[in-house]
């Protein structure tokens, strides 16, 4: 604070640049209060990584609010509360098996809202150097995901292979997924995945003057959950160069270009894998950064589907929206 009021404008330019991380709350100690945003549409059909046409089309539309409340013990040392909020709205065409008659045709339209799985995750800031002209900071994240969320859809879906299993000649291989026809799954209209999970990932963000590079890898470890249903890990790579377009003393505004690797594991139902499931995507989109005084930041951004390839016949995003707000007290 000593430098806004001194100096040449460039190296206030640079004093700017360095309050936007403490506006973050990298390098500051107490509460963090963070709420963030995104929406998904998956209205593209695809088999086997190919986009088809359907008949009749199924879509899913997701919306999760996070209320995350962090607490940073020291600089290096911070702990952080998420609580999702779900909401989704879909339309499944699909087959109903019962143990004593023919399967039954039948279309679901409806919505599912309420609490998914909250997860805790602790940071430790293994590297830290902040200086006018640079920065690099390295932090280690871990964590566990609890199975508060509702299930209950799971159970169905397990409860439905198991009677398709009945129909199966005894020794014949067989997806555990083949009961199902639609492109929205049970099991992706489920608020919560029943398993208690893992959380791990890594941070590294670097600045020269007004040019920065972000970099993040999360890794989420799978455990079987309820009814023997177990969700594939999930591996994200995320990050890019950006630019610092404005700032001064009273906030800063950042553009990154923000490139994005994901893929996810095939699931499993009683121990068998899902050859129907699973997905690897590519993305790429603009990231908005704002910090407002030294407390306050956000950001929006919008994530563009490169690439995805996919198992079997499934609902892929079309896009992704995301956006949020912390405040540092």
């Amino acid at each position: 604070m000593l430098f806004l009021g001194a100096g040449s404008v460039h190296a206030c330019d640079l004093c700017a640049v360095y309050r936007a991380s403490d506006a973050n709350g990298a390098n500051a100690s107490g509460f963090v209060f963070s709420l963030a945003e995104q929406f998904i549409p998956y209205r593209t059909v695809q088999f086997e990584s190919d986009e088809v046409n359907p008949t009749i089309r199924d879509h899913l539309d997701s919306s999760i609010t996070h209320f995350v409340f962090g607490y940073n013990f020291t600089p290096r040392w911070g702990l952080s509360l998420n609580v999702p909020l779900t909401h989704l709205e879909f339309k499944r065409t699909d087959f109903r098996y019962s143990a004593g008659g023919p399967p039954a045709f039948f279309t679901e339209e409806g919505s599912e809202t309420g609490l998914g799985d909250v997860s805790l995750i602790g940071r430790a800031t293994l590297f830290q150097k902040s200086e006018m002209d640079y920065s690099l900071q390295v932090n280690l994240l871990t964590g566990i995901k609890l199975p508060t969320g509702d299930s209950d859809r799971l159970a169905e879906e397990m409860e439905q292979t198991r009677i398709y299993n009945t129909l199966i000649p005894p020794n014949t291989p067989h997806d555990p997924l083949g009961h199902s026809i639609a492109a929205v799954h049970p099991h992706s209209i489920a608020l919560g995945s029943g398993s208690v999970d893992g959380i791990f990932g890594i941070t590294v963000n670097t600045r020269w003057q007004r040019a920065f590079l972000n970099a993040q890898a999360q890794y989420y470890l799978r455990t079987e959950g309820r009814s023997g249903f177990k969700y594939g890990d999930e591996l994200m790579l995320s990050g890019g160069p950006g630019v610092f377009v404005w700032f001064d003393k009273s906030g800063s505004l950042s553009l990154q270009a923000n490139i994005i690797y994901d893929q996810m594991g095939r699931d499993e139902l009683d121990g068998v894998t899902s050859y129907r499931t699973g997905s690897t995507a590519w993305y790429l989109g603009p990231l908005f950064n704002l910090t407002l005084g030294d407390r306050l930041s956000a950001n929006i951004g919008i994530d563009l589907p490169l690439q995805i390839k996919n198992g079997g016949y499934q609902v892929v995003p079309d896009y992704r929206l995301h956006g949020g707000a912390s405040w540092r007290f």
